[in-house]
C-alpha cells in the first residue's frame, strides 16, 4: 500500500483512507494509492462494498498544482476514475471539507455520495480558464439537470452541503465527527436493501427532457453575456453541457476532452492559471523566511471612521477581531458606525450573513474620540487624510501612546512611508497597509516595507492579510507603490491622447473592448472629477470641467452627459472644452486612431513602468505587479495582468512601439533598461 493510503475491511466493507496533506490533492502518489486500493477491493471476495474517505481537513481538493506543466505519470486521473466506476461493488464517497474540481469529479464516479453538513462541493475549473476535464461536464447534468449544471460550472462557486443535497449532488448527510461510521452504515444499508449500482454516467432522466432544447442554452448565453465577456471557458462549458444533453455519454466525453484541450492551450487559460499561481506566490519573500516569528494580533485600532477607515475596520470585524474605531467628533463617529451597520444589514438582507452575525460584529467595535483609546491595541491602522504633514503628526502622537510591541500601520496610497516612520522613535514597527476602496470588498492589500521595518512586522502583516481574506503584495517605498504607480501611466496617456483627436468614448471603448470593465473617462466621471483632480496645480481638461460644475455622474455630467438614469451620451460641452484646451497647448487634431493604437498608447507605458518597478526593487517579481493590477484595478484576468500580457504581445514589439512614441512625444516613453534587455535576449517577465 502507498504511504498515503490505507486499506481496512470491517465485516465486508472495505474502507479506503487517503491521507496526503495538506489537501489530499490528486497527485501521482494519491492516484497510485487509489488504483491499488480499488483493484485490491475488486479482487477480494470478502469485500461487498467500499467506502472512500480522506484523513485531514478535507476530501480530495482536486489536481495537484505541483504537477502542472510536467510530464504526465500513470495512472492518470481518468484511468483511476474508470477503475472506480466500472467496479462491480458499490462505492460510497465520504465527503468532508471540500470536494472541488477533480475531487468532486472523483465523487461523481462513485455510486453514492455522503457528506457532513459543513462540506462544500463544486467544479470551479472556470476560474483557471478551464472546464472540468474528468467527466464533470457530462456527469453533473445527469444528476442536477442542464440548467443547474450550467449555473454551478460557469459560476465556479462551491455549493454548500444543504443545497447540494437538495440538488442531488450528494445523497445523504453524515453527522459531523462521524463521517466514517455513518458512511459504513450507509454502505450496509445499500447492501441490505440490495440497491443496484447507480452509475451517474448511465442516468438520463435529468437530461432527456432538454434534448433539442436549444433555447435553454441560448437564453443562458444571453443572460450571462456580460460576465462571460472575454472569457473562453464559460462558452466551452455551455457547449460541453449541450453535448451531455444531446449525445451518448462516451461521445460527450470525447467532446469534453476536445474542449478541455482547446482551453488548456489557449492564452486566456494560461493567463488565468498564471494569475492563480501568482496570488499564491506573493507571500514568498526572499529575505523574510517562512520561519520568521510573527506578532500575535488580538486587537486592532483604526483611526478614521470614513469610507476607507470603516471599510478597513469591517475586515477585522469579519475575522472576529475587536476594533477600536477612533474619530475626531461624535458626529463623524456616529456617521461611520451607521455606514458599517448599513453595510452589514444589506449583507444580511442578501443572505450572506445572519442577523446574529451582524450584531456579533457590531459588538466588536469600541468607538472612541481620543487616540489614547489605542494604548493597548496590538495593531493600529491610520486612515486619515492623504497629506504627509497630517500623517506624521498622527504617528508622532501614536508613538507616545501605543504600547511597546504594537505595530503602527499607515493606509497611505502614495506618500513616503519612511518619512511617516521617521516621526516615531520606533520605525522598525512601522509598516504600510494600503487597502483599496471599497476596503471591505477589494481583495488587494499592498504591504509596504519601510527602510527600517522589521522582518517580524512584515511577516505579521503578510500573514494577517490571509486572516482577513486579502491577497498581500509586498512593495518597497516609492510614490504610489506598485498598483497606483504603474496604472497612473494609463491615466496620463488617456489625458494626453484625448487632446490629439480620439474622443473620450473612443478611448473608453478601446479599453473596455480590451477587457476592462470601465474606460478611464468613465471611471473619472464615476469617482468624481473634483475628487480625482483636487490636488492639481496646473490647468487641465478635468479642471476646466470642474470649473463649469461638471463633476461627473453626480452633478451635471463630466466627460459625458447623463440622463436621470445616469445613462451616458457623448458630451458636446466636454468636446468643446477638450478642443479649446488642445488649442491652448498648441496640439492639433490628428483625427481618430485605431483601437489597437489606443491600447498600445495607454497600456504599453504601464508595462514600461512595471519594468522600472522591478529594476528599482520596488516589487519582488513581475507576477506581483500582475496581481496588484488585477486585484487593485480590475485588469482583465484573462490577459494575465500587464507583465504576463507583455510577454504574450512580444517584448520586442513593445520596445519598438515605445521607441516610436519616444521619438514623437518625448522621454516619458523611453523603454526601461530591463525591458530592453529582456527584449534583446528573448527573455520574459513571467515565464522564466
Amino acid at each position: 500500500m502507498s504511504s498515503v493510503g490505507s486499506f481496512a475491511i470491517e465485516d465486508g466493507i472495505a474502507i479506503i483512507t487517503i491521507d496526503s496533506p495538506p489537501v489530499n490533492a490528486l497527485g501521482i502518489a494519491v492516484r497510485q494509492a487509489l488504483d491499488e486500493s480499488f483493484r485490491r477491493a475488486a479482487s477480494d471476495d470478502d469485500v461487498n462494498a467500499i467506502v472512500l474517505v480522506c484523513a485531514g481537513r478535507t476530501f480530495f481538493a482536486g489536481a495537484d498544482i505541483a504537477e502542472f506543466g510536467k510530464p504526465k505519470q500513470t495512472p492518470d486521473l481518468l484511468a483511476v476514475l474508470d477503475t472506480i466506476e466500472s467496479g462491480r461493488k458499490p462505492v460510497i464517497a465520504a465527503i468532508h471539507g471540500t470536494a472541488l474540481g477533480g475531487g468532486y469529479e472523483l465523487a461523481l464516479v462513485c455510486h453514492y455520495r455522503i457528506a457532513v453538513p459543513s462540506a462544500k462541493v463544486g467544479l470551479p475549473e472556470v476560474h483557471l480558464g478551464l472546464l472540468p476535464g474528468a467527466g464533470g461536464t457530462q456527469r453533473l447534468p445527469r444528476i442536477v439537470g442542464a440548467a443547474a449544471a450550467l449555473d454551478i460550472m460557469v459560476s465556479g462557486t462551491p455549493v454548500p452541503a444543504n443545497k447540494a443535497l437538495a440538488l442531488g449532488m450528494i445523497d445523504a448527510f453524515a453527522e459531523e465527527g462521524r463521517l466514517r461510521e455513518d458512511a459504513v452504515a450507509f454502505a450496509r444499508k445499500v447492501l441490505a436493501e440490495r440497491q443496484p449500482l447507480r452509475r451517474v454516467r448511465d442516468r438520463q432522466d435529468k437530461v432527456d427532457p432538454d434534448k433539442g432544447n436549444t433555447a435553454l442554452f441560448e437564453d443562458f448565453r444571453r443572460k450571462n453575456a456580460r460576465v462571460m465577456r472575454g472569457f473562453k471557458a464559460p462558452a466551452s462549458i455551455v457547449r460541453a453541457v449541450e453535448a451531455a444533453v444531446d449525445l451518448p455519454f462516451d461521445q460527450g466525453m470525447a467532446r469534453e476532452r476536445a474542449l478541455f484541450q482547446e482551453l488548456h492551450d489557449s492564452t486566456e487559460s494560461a493567463a488565468q492559471r498564471s494569475s492563480f499561481f501568482a496570488e499564491r506566490q506573493t507571500v514568498r519573500i526572499p529575505d523574510v523566511p517562512a520561519s520568521t516569528a510573527t506578532i500575535p494580533i488580538r486587537t486592532v485600532g483604526v483611526i478614521g471612521a470614513g469610507t476607507m477607515g470603516g471599510g478597513i475596520a469591517m475586515n477585522f470585524l469579519n475575522a472576529g477581531l475587536p476594533v477600536t474605531l477612533v474619530e475626531t467628533s461624535q458626529e463623524a463617529l456616529d456617521r461611520g458606525l451607521g455606514v458599517i451597520r448599513r453595510n452589514y444589514d444589506n449583507s444580511a438582507k442578501k443572505g450572506r450573513i445572519t442577523l446574529e452575525q451582524v450584531e456579533q460584529r457590531m459588538a466588536l467595535i469600541r468607538p472612541a474620540l481620543e487616540l489614547a483609546a489605542l494604548a493597548e491595541v496590538d495593531l493600529v491602522i491610520e486612515a486619515v487624510f492623504e497629506q504627509l504633514a497630517i500623517k506624521r503628526e498622527v504617528f508622532a502622537k501614536l508613538d507616545a501612546i501605543a504600547k511597546p510591541g504594537a505595530i503602527l500601520a499607515s493606509n497611505t496610497s502614495y506618500l513616503d512611508l519612511d518619512q511617516i516612520a521617521a516621526a516615531t522613535s520606533r520605525p522598525e514597527w512601522v509598516i504600510g497597509m494600503h487597502f483599496f476602496s471599497p476596503a471591505n470588498v477589494m481583495r488587494l492589500l499592498e504591504v509596504v516595507r519601510g527602510e527600517k521595518t522589521s522582518n517580524e512586522v512584515i511577516a505579521t502583516a503578510m500573514g494577517l492579510a490571509k486572516k482577513i481574506a486579502k491577497v498581500p503584495v509586498l512593495s518597497r517605498v516609492c510614490h504610489g507603490f506598485i498598483a497606483n504607480r504603474v496604472m497612473t501611466r494609463r491615466g496620463e496617456q488617456a489625458n494626453a491622447i484625448v487632446l490629439e483627436g480620439p474622443t473620450p468614448q473612443a478611448i473608453d471603448k478601446a479599453i473596455t473592448d480590451y477587457g476592462f470593465a470601465m474606460g478611464p473617462f468613465q471611471m473619472m466621471d464615476l469617482v468624481g472629477l473634483d475628487v480625482i483632480g483636487r490636488d492639481d496645480t496646473e490647468r487641465s481638461v478635468r479642471g476646466d470641467l470642474v470649473t463649469l460644475d461638471r463633476l461627473g455622474q453626480k452633478k451635471n455630467g463630466g466627460y459625458y452627459d447623463y440622463d436621470e438614469a445616469r445613462k451616458a451620451t457623448p458630451s458636446p460641452v466636454a468636446a468643446s472644452i477638450i478642443a479649446d484646451f488642445a488649442r491652448s497647448k498648441g496640439i492639433s487634431d490628428g483625427g481618430p486612431q485605431s483601437p489597437e493604437e489606443i491600447v498600445a498608447r495607454l497600456l504599453y507605458p504601464v508595462v514600461n513602468e512595471g519594468a522600472k518597478v522591478l529594476e528599482e526593487g520596488i516589487a519582488i517579481r513581475a507576477s506581483d505587479i500582475d496581481v496588484a493590477c488585477i486585484l487593485g484595478y480590475n485588469w482583465p484576468v484573462y490577459t494575465g495582468g500587464p507583465m504576463f500580457w507583455a510577454d504574450t504581445v512580444g517584448l520586442p514589439k513593445i520596445v519598438a512601439k515605445l521607441e516610436d512614441l519616444e521619438a514623437r512625444h518625448g522621454e516619458a516613453f523611453r523603454p526601461a533598461t530591463l525591458l530592453k534587455e529582456k527584449a534583446a535576449s528573448g527573455g520574459s517577465f513571467t515565464r522564466e
